[in-house]
């Protein structure tokens, strides 16, 4: 079946879904394959539980003119996107960058949806799959659209970017991440910027950062939208505390706007520049862009604070990688508590040749920062932790904090999302 030919089902069959667990009535099952799995062994499941369709790619799973024979699932997936994108012609953000992406798409989420009817990425879905399953959820109603897009290899922006179509893009920075797949610092610049390449190419916009260098060198030729801590950017501010929370004054214009968040760590700057940036750039008055911002709370163990019987804790426990893991250690250590500190940190993960050093250079940090407690968790800090505790697994250290609690500390949880790190908030 030919694309033009599936569009035309899917208009009157708007739902899609890839698990056969989770099937609408109507909806159209796409047997996507994975390491472990076949979809294509669901598709009569699916069909029988409320699909209408199943598309399939091994004509072994053939049953009839519901199911829908192409060459490969997950193309055929990702060209219905673009098609789809192409007709619902509304303007795209494109969100990429090493760190901070997910916090500045929630945060343009909460500032343009306070204007616009947005569609925009939810969870973790920014990958190969998880772009076009967003991509079909749009609708005519829908005015604009909040795409994020994660790469943990040369080529996957470029992929997504095809997909999506942006008219904008925000790059939140480069660092070292997933250097199993990029090789190299170089490899993840190169690859974050196939988004400006993309906007170079289809004469789209920018929103940077006017103090990046990195970035600055990668967007040359594209029109820009500055953000940043001097005036001459479209908008710019500072940081005015951070006890724990942010409080933040932003300037557009001249005029100055104070607004409290619910974020913490000075690192969250520049999303937020970013979402006002944007709010400001979409014509949303500045009061309700700082209304937006300020009732927006992180979640899913992202910079959440938790106050718990004996001790406050920050839970950062999604993701990490060199360059977070530094800010957020420097930062805690700035915080000013009144309380004992500790630190549980997790293994960073895909780090590849140079996770030893990354990691030893995280030790060299923690020891300059003299928290009172350091609690190691994994096999990449196991070879380096020397004079701190570590622990292969999170349920030793569970054992062992329930067997030494720690009480009226301040403690910042963080660490790779596969090391489950939040199993540790029940025992503080």
């Amino acid at each position: 079946m030919s694309i033009t030919e599936l569009y035309e089902l899917f208009i009157h069959h708007p739902k899609v879904t890839t698990d056969s667990r989770n099937c609408p009535k109507g909806s159209i099952f796409f047997a996507l394959k994975g390491k472990t799995f076949d979809g294509n062994e669901y598709a009569a499941k699916a069909l029988s539980v409320g699909s209408s369709y199943a598309v399939i790619d091994n004509p072994a799973y053939y049953t009839g003119e519901r199911t829908i024979m192409v060459k490969n699932v997950l193309k055929t997936l990702q060209q219905l996107a673009q098609r789809h994108r192409k007709v619902i012609g509304i303007p795209v953000i494109g969100i990429t960058g090493t760190n901070g992406k997910t916090t500045t798409k929630e945060l343009l989420a909460s500032v343009l949806s306070s204007k616009f009817n947005l569609l925009y990425t939810e969870g973790n879905l920014n990958n190969h799959i998880g772009v076009p399953l967003t991509l079909l959820r749009l609708n005519h109603e829908h005015e604009m659209a909040v795409i994020e897009m994660g790469a943990s290899k040369p080529g996957d922006i470029k992929e997504l970017a095809k997909i999506a179509m942006p008219n904008y893009g925000i790059i939140t920075n480069v660092g070292n991440a997933h250097l199993e797949g990029f090789e190299s610092f170089e490899g993840v610049v190169s690859t974050k910027g196939e988004l400006y390449n993309y906007l170079r190419r289809t004469k789209g916009t920018i929103f940077i950062k006017q103090e990046d260098p990195y970035l600055q060198a990668m967007g040359k030729g594209i029109p820009q939208i500055t953000y940043g801590y001097s005036e001459e950017a479209f908008a710019s501010g500072y940081i005015q505390t951070c006890t724990p929370f942010v409080t933040v004054n932003w300037k557009q214009q001249g005029k100055l706007h104070t607004v409290d968040t619910h974020l913490i760590g000075d690192y969250n700057l520049d999303n937020l520049l970013v979402a006002v940036t944007v709010g400001r750039y979409f014509k949303i008055p500045a009061e309700r862009i700082s209304r937006a911002i300020a009732a927006y709370e992180p979640a899913n163990n992202r910079s959440q604070l938790k106050e718990t019987e004996t001790n406050q804790l920050i839970i950062d426990a999604y993701n990490a990688n060199p360059g977070s893991m530094e800010v957020a250690l420097k930062n805690f250590a700035a915080l000013k508590s009144g309380k004992p500190k500790a630190v549980i940190l997790g293994d960073m993960k895909e780090l590849g040749a140079a996770s030893e050093s990354l990691h030893r250079q995280i030790i060299d940090l923690l020891r300059s920062c003299q928290f009172e407690k350091v609690f190691l968790c994994g096999d990449c800090f196991a070879k380096v932790a020397e004079e701190f505790p570590h622990f292969l697994l999170v349920d030793e250290l569970c054992r062992c904090l329930q067997a030494e609690p720690l009480k009226e500390h301040q403690i910042l949880i963080k660490g790779s999302r596969s090391m489950a790190l939040e199993k540790v908030i029940d025992v503080l």
